[in-house]
């Protein structure tokens, strides 16, 4: 971070939306930071690890103020979704993630960016450090099926988030879910105990009526609705549904009978860019 009065401006912040092949919405997450007024770029992996690439398009993870793994179905969701690319990225990259979220750089990972997280490590991160092996999953939807739905989320715990900042807690969001393998499932229940009791759960599905949050509600069967998490320091944040799909007002399912309201997504990539903005 540096010192006050050196606070990075908008146009400064440099934003990295990783990708490799199977991803497919690294469009709509660079654009909702470049909107924003950021210097978003879509960066391949293999710029980062430098295969294949001329020096030229050689990038260092460090010189990035923001780093989002968008969604997608990265290598095909094979073996299990976000495995592959989390191995890939963690075996090449270990040391530098974890010195750029040290750092208290801001980490998103949404759908397949959620589940890569989760395999590397980087979430749910109980005690603060990344882990060899998962301490939760992703897994197949109860209904063992696709589901692309848009969701009802509550801002649960925004305390420190720094990606819900300018969101009400407990405000109810419109998210659309896309998604085979969301079902977010912890290995113990002390772990979950311990996630609760940290303030790491930021969303959770929630129903019209608040209450009573079944399927297709909860359109995965994630225990006790949890949709997404945040890690200890709340600079890390992985979440199912998709933020970035909802930027627009005219985004959101409700758009005609609600024409003033802004895209629901909107707020978290505005909450994160100022909190970069005032931190460093």
């Amino acid at each position: 971070m540096t010192s006050q009065g050196s606070a990075l401006k908008r146009e400064n912040i440099k934003v990295a939306v990783v990708r490799i092949e199977g991803t497919n919405c690294e469009e709509e997450s660079y654009l909702a930071f470049k909107r924003l007024g950021a210097d978003a770029e879509k960066v391949h992996l293999k710029q980062f690890t430098g295969e294949d690439v001329v020096a030229s398009e050689k990038r260092e993870l460090e010189d990035y103020d923001i780093l989002m793994i968008p969604g997608g179905f990265s290598a095909g969701d094979y073996i299990r979704a976000g495995v592959i690319f989390g191995a890939r990225f963690k075996s090449a990259l270990r040391d530098e993630l974890i010195s750029f979220s040290n750092a208290k750089k801001p980490i998103l990972g949404v759908c397949n960016g959620f589940q890569v997280l989760v395999e590397m490590g980087f979430l749910p991160s109980i005690n603060g450090k990344v882990t060899d092996i998962p301490e939760a999953i992703l897994a197949t939807n109860d209904s063992n099926k696709f589901e692309c739905r848009p969701s009802l989320l509550r801002v649960e715990d925004k305390s420190k988030c720094v990606f819900t900042r300018m969101y009400d807690e407990k405000e109810t969001l419109i998210f659309p879910s896309a998604h085979a393998e969301g079902k977010f499932v912890v290995k113990d229940k002390d772990t979950l105990e311990k996630l609760k009791k940290n303030g790491q759960v930021v969303f959770r599905y929630t129903a019209p009526e608040g209450t009573d949050v079944k399927y297709p509600w909860n359109p995965n069967g994630s225990v006790e609705d949890i949709a997404g998490i945040c890690n200890p320091e709340g600079n890390v944040l992985g979440l199912m549904p998709h933020p970035e799909r909802v930027f627009h007002s005219h985004t959101n399912p409700d758009w005609t009978r609600n024409k003033d309201r802004k895209g629901d997504g909107r707020l978290l990539f505005e909450s994160v860019l100022d909190y970069v903005e005032e931190e460093f």
